[in-house]
């Protein structure tokens, strides 16, 4: 995304502010550098800029307070950053991480090392139309100072893309420093208020799709990764109810949650390693006494046990009656285990029903386990989450019946066949990312419906984060970028320097932003993704 400066030294033509018309134009073509001339836009962008040259001239003053903000803070930025990168801070301030994110995504998956093919088609799209705006924003700005277009480049310089609008320098130079700006400061401008339109139609965006979409009331699975665990379960369509018996309403929470009960595993394994004792899962089962008795005793450790693959550590636990779980609570809430265990077989054990008896909230709750049954829980270890989730059908044949039956006979537990869960077992971070959703429940069955509402979500919120991304690094001191022009054109308003002066502190400035904005840029890569 570097390089879309509009080219300011481009050939010279007659001085004329009439409207031109371009001759054929040549393409450039070399080993690390190609682009494509456009002409045919020359007119209908001049005419548009003449027609309401009175107008855009106040919105692009407007945009020159604007974007001389921006630059002033992004160079006060880069200062505090140069300070940090010469180890006189830690790195971890709130405005390195705010401006990491700003430039990069506060999601890696947008602008990280593990993208998707739909992420890479995204990320085109949005950086397409964010340089497509930008560029009109110069183009137009022109215009609107009777200045015509030469042509408009779309290049390719090594790896990185860019577009450009090549203008008669020798026309520019004739005009008011003000009209500079104006043209030299549009595409910043046009970039942020964009950028602005993108972030309110994101929030608008339930409302608007309101009428076809239900949002807010469970995420949508769109797709599921061949390699993730919960591939046999989940399937495209299902809708997410809980996870861990906490209600997920979005996308959102279902990512939130999942790294909450990573953090707070990492805690108890912790605390485990402090302590030098295991401790229990929040999972009780009703285990028979037979199949105790065929499983192997192992000698429970801190922080390991011998049991084989998909053999877990159960230990007994009591099994408290209503009246003595409220007393007794908080006592088992963290369970000192320094007894023998048994390896069980977790996909056996899942299917049994729970002894709802250690942690429930309910009063009314007591032990269900009968006589021949313990009531066992799975020996917490660390890295390993145990998470229940819970989840619906609705667009299942037999739930649509369900649903259809229900809208004339009310029955409670009607619905119980549509709602589903199962237990994970693992890495519950992985698991979570390696499951595609949305917040968009369509309201009628479509094989398309909730796809269509997620791309258009991920295309506006990628949207918004390029053309944030790129309204900032042409705000930069470097070569190159808007940022020179800008303050070249500022420079002839510091009239207390000599021209000589001016052309000094301009290169110095140019040459000390390009080397502190490449440290910076280094240090932000390297603690974001290293």
């Amino acid at each position: 995304m570097e390089g879309r400066r509009f080219r300011r030294q481009s050939r010279v033509r007659a001085h004329t502010l009439l409207p031109l018309r371009s001759t054929r134009l040549s393409n450039t073509i070399s080993c690390w550098y190609c682009d494509l001339k456009i002409s045919r836009f020359n007119e209908p962008i001049y005419q548009f800029g003449q027609k309401y040259a009175r107008y855009l001239r106040v919105w692009f003053s407007v945009g020159v307070g604007f974007s001389l903000s921006v630059l002033f803070g992004v160079t006060m930025i880069l200062i505090w950053e140069s300070v940090a990168t010469l180890c006189l801070s830690d790195g971890r301030d709130k405005i390195s991480d705010l401006f990491s994110s700003l430039l990069f995504g506060a999601n890696p998956s947008v602008f990280g090392f593990y993208m998707s093919l739909t992420d890479v088609l995204y990320l085109v799209v949005s950086t397409v139309v964010s340089i497509a705006v930008h560029e009109f924003g110069h183009a137009t700005a022109a215009a609107s100072e009777g200045i015509q277009l030469e042509y408009i480049a779309i290049f390719l310089a090594v790896l990185f893309p860019g577009a450009l609008v090549a203008l008669n320098h020798e026309l520019l130079q004739i005009k008011p420093h003000s009209a500079a700006l104006r043209i030299y400061c549009a595409g910043i401008w046009h970039n942020a208020v964009f950028c602005a339109a993108c972030g309110l139609a994101l929030l608008l965006l339930p409302l608007m799709l309101s009428p076809f979409y239900i949002h807010g009331e469970g995420p949508v699975v769109l797709g599921i990764s061949g390699s993730s665990p919960v591939s046999g379960y989940l399937s495209p369509g299902d809708v997410i109810v809980s996870l861990d018996g906490t209600k997920i309403s979005n996308a959102r929470e279902w990512l939130e949650m999942a790294n909450f009960l990573e953090k707070q595993t990492l805690v108890s394994s912790e605390s485990q390693v402090m302590k030098g004792s295991l401790t229990v899962n929040r999972k009780t089962y009703c285990v028979p006494s037979s199949l105790v008795e065929k499983s192997v005793t192992v000698l429970l450790m801190s922080n390991q046990t011998a049991c084989p693959d998909e053999h877990f550590a159960f230990v007994s636990v009591p099994c408290f009656e209503s009246s003595a779980h409220s007393s007794n609570k908080e006592a088992y809430d963290i369970q000192r285990i320094n007894n023998n265990g048994y390896c069980l077989n977790s996909a056996d054990i899942v299917k049994l029903k729970s002894c709802k008896s250690l942690w429930t909230t309910d009063i009314r709750s007591s032990c269900i386990c009968s006589e021949n049954e313990l009531c066992m829980s799975p020996v917490q270890m660390p890295g390993v989450v145990w998470v229940e989730i819970m989840y619906r059908s609705p667009y299942s044949l037999q739930c649509m019946k369900l649903e259809k039956n229900l809208t004339v006979v009310e029955s409670s537990d009607s619905g119980d066949d549509c709602h589903k869960s199962f237990l994970f077992v693992g890495d519950v971070i992985s698991m979570a990312r390696s499951v595609s959703m949305t917040s968009f429940q369509p309201r009628v069955a479509s094989p398309f419906g909730a796809y269509l509402a997620d791309m258009l979500e991920k295309i506006l919120a990628c949207t918004f984060q390029v053309s944030v991304a790129l309204a900032l690094l042409n705000s930069l001191p470097v070569y190159g970028l808007d940022g020179e022009s800008i303050l070249e054109a500022s420079s002839f308003y510091v009239t207390v320097l000599s021209p000589g002066r001016r052309k000094l502190l301009l290169q110095a400035s140019l040459f000390g932003g390009s080397i502190i904005s490449c440290l910076v840029f280094i240090r932000i890569f390297l603690i974001k993704f290293c």
